[in-house]
């Protein structure tokens, strides 16, 4: 298939786990903005599971799309249980693909004091296999240094060279935090940030924050910034990720947002 080209339209989303007093709404407006804008791989952080389902299974079924997960994610689960709705629902991280999925793999995330996994998987695109990472990392103020050995994880997962091919490697992730941190600099020195590359100082870059009623100011080093990213890298020197365009998508859904965090869509030309 040498010389073609295509779109891939990549998105992340952190879902907001089955938070909030209308969790179920919530999860109608999840699909109505997924199907309005089409994207052909979704990275899900805060995703929920109950038993053998989970909210990659339902999306992926609503939405015609393959599904994958994995477990654990961050934030735990509330204990003691707050709502009894949450009873026996866990926390993890979910992929939806247009194309098959063929390989799914969970990786160990620096973490003290509690589990947590980055998803790792290969979609089997038309031109050959793609790879892409889900990740969450640690939000808390107390817990910068696991923050950062966290983003060097996922730095070292997207560029593992297995993961060499024709097509960009992507990493779709809630990573709390913006381009002012040190650590989150070190890791564009590797991934393209394809918001970033597609947009000026002129557009909104905020991912949580004020505009949403869910958000939480109580999130400070979070609030107000754009904390969820879809970046990429080049699969190999002769293949460079092509962004043509990026948004940050603000939509409520029969008035409600459909999350505490805004959904990123990027599409790339490979």
């Amino acid at each position: 298939m040498d010389g073609e080209q295509a779109v891939i339209r990549a998105a992340t989303w952190n879902v907001w786990w089955i938070f909030g007093d209308d969790w179920h709404r919530r999860e109608r407006g999840i699909v109505a903005t997924l199907e309005d804008w089409h994207p052909d791989v979704v990275g899900l952080q805060e995703a929920w599971a109950l038993g053998d389902r989970t909210q990659a299974d339902a999306l992926g079924e609503e939405l015609g799309m393959y599904s994958a997960f994995v477990e654990p994610g961050i934030p735990v689960p509330p204990d003691p249980v707050e709502n009894p709705d949450y009873y026996g629902v866990r926390m993890g991280l979910g992929l939806l693909s247009r194309w098959p999925i063929s390989m799914v793999e969970a990786h160990p995330m620096p973490s003290e004091g509690r589990d947590l996994v980055a998803l790792l998987a290969t979609l089997d695109h038309p031109l050959g296999p793609l790879h892409v990472v889900v990740g969450a990392t640690s939000w808390e103020p107390d817990k910068l240094e696991e923050h950062s050995a966290q983003l060097a994880r996922l730095g070292e997962i997207v560029s593992g060279p297995l993961s060499n091919g024709p097509l960009p490697v992507l990493l779709l992730a809630d990573l709390n935090a913006d381009f002012a941190m040190p650590a989150m600099a070190r890791l564009r020195e590797t991934l393209l940030d394809t918001w970033g590359e597609a947009n000026d100082y002129t557009a909104d870059p905020r991912t949580y924050g004020d505009t949403n009623r869910f958000s939480s100011p109580e999130a400070k080093r979070q609030y107000n910034r754009r904390i969820d990213h879809v970046m990429a890298r080049p699969g190999d020197p002769e293949h460079p990720v092509v962004v043509a365009g990026s948004w940050i998508v603000r939509d409520e859904v029969d008035g409600l947002p459909p999350s505490d965090h805004y959904l990123v869509v990027t599409d790339l030309t490979v």
